[in-house]
């Protein structure tokens, strides 16, 4: 096949219009239903406008609920507004579980402002130097934004919410404001008093989408990414009401319509049907099991590969059965073995991933165990776990 005939559909699609639509980091015009929450941010970091501090916030909600968006759609806003009034305000976004350690939060913090800063070398404490004396210099209002803030809670990095709190002391011509996002309404207590009340000057609540809101939501967006009638009249509330039932999480409603495209796309449909719907769930359900598989530590991996080899051979799996092959695996390998115990804990983990699903089972006399069932297709284990270079040949 000539590469002419390999593309030579592209330019006539008859599924998207503008498929970037529906991408996680796309920032929509309007946001349906969040209209409250981004009057009260707006209100919050207004008085950035006229060069004054504005208070640090904390958002709370679970995936999905629009925290990110609404952050990001302000921060839009205001930097439009502070271009037009000749504001100085500086903006900048940080995922912290992307940028995983202080110096790469630091380093992106300086990066966003401007500021050439070292991929390594530097101590963290010399970066935060830096990125002090470079803020300094800008006499402006900066307010960082800061992502999965949790990720930054735990340590070795909890010292640097404390410094960036703090960072006002060190400066006299310019400002800094947190603005923190999370999943977990918890965070906050697990932080030092000093940080907790620094950071949750201002909180804002993110409850989940309804049914209703998410049909709202997906309209909006399908408008855009879809050609005229490419989609059937119940897709919509077909994909909204199975994202209603998994906590209202819109990113993934968003998500899983824009993979139903992709499905009716490849199977040469004219229009996006319910039933594709149904294939693109399957797909997601497998990739995010098989992400969730290739991120496991290594002893996760075998005693996750032992439960797939031994549910390949019997359907009934049990703990005494995974163990015993674990240890036998661990001693072809030459890997020192972990404890029953601990090995009972990673089945609970991996149950709590969702990629097994564990019942207690009562033997009577001989006690009880627990029955494990795999919620994956043992071939995507396998083909998961094959991608780690140590058991490759397991």
């Amino acid at each position: 096949m000539s590469a002419q005939n390999l593309f030579s559909s592209v330019g006539q699609n008859r599924i998207f219009r503008n498929r970037s639509v529906l991408v996680s980091d796309f920032i929509p015009l309007s946001l349906p239903h969040r209209e409250s929450e981004i009057r009260r941010l707006a209100q919050i970091l207004s008085p950035s406008l006229e060069g004054t501090r504005p208070n640090n916030a904390f958002m709370y909600g679970l995936t999905g609920t629009g925290k990110t968006a609404v952050v990001r759609y302000v921060s839009n806003q205001l930097s439009k507004e502070a271009l037009s009034r000749g504001a100085a305000v500086g903006l900048v976004y940080v995922n912290a579980r992307k940028d995983d350690t202080s110096y790469r939060v630091l380093a992106q913090v300086g990066k966003q402002l401007n500021l050439h800063l070292p991929f390594t070398g530097l101590s963290v404490a010399e970066v935060y130097s830096r990125v002090t004396a470079h803020v300094e210099k800008l006499s402006c209002t900066v307010i960082i934004s800061i992502d999965e803030i949790d990720s930054l809670v735990r340590e070795p990095n909890g010292n640097l919410l404390y410094k960036l709190t703090r960072m006002n002391s060190d400066l006299s011509k310019s400002r800094v404001s947190l603005i923190g996002i999370t999943n977990d309404s918890k965070v906050l207590d697990a932080l030092d008093p000093r940080v907790r009340s620094s950071l949750g000057e201002e909180e804002l609540i993110f409850g989940p989408y309804d049914a209703e809101q998410l049909r709202d939501i997906l309209h909006a967006r399908s408008s855009d990414a879809f050609q005229d009638n490419a989609l059937g009249a119940d897709v919509i509330p077909y994909v909204a009401a199975l994202a209603a039932k998994d906590h209202g999480d819109a990113r993934k409603a968003v998500d899983l319509l824009r993979k139903a495209g992709e499905v009716a796309e490849r199977l040469g449909s004219e229009r996006v049907r319910t039933e594709h719907v149904q294939q693109a769930l399957s797909e997601i359900e497998v990739d995010t099991a098989l992400e969730v598989v290739t991120k496991l530590p290594l002893h996760s991996k075998i005693i996750l590969a032992c439960i797939a080899d031994l549910y390949v051979k019997k359907q009934t799996v049990i703990t005494g059965d995974v163990f015993a092959l674990y240890l036998h695996t661990c001693k072809r390998m030459g890997l020192e073995v972990l404890t029953s115990r601990r090995v009972s804990e990673i089945i609970n983990e991996l149950d709590m991933v969702g990629v097994i699903s564990t019942r207690i089972l009562n033997r009577g006399r001989f006690g009880r165990t627990k029955r494990i069932a795999l919620n994956v297709d043992p071939e995507h284990v396998r083909a998961a776990i094959s991608k780690d270079d140590i058991l490759k040949t397991t």
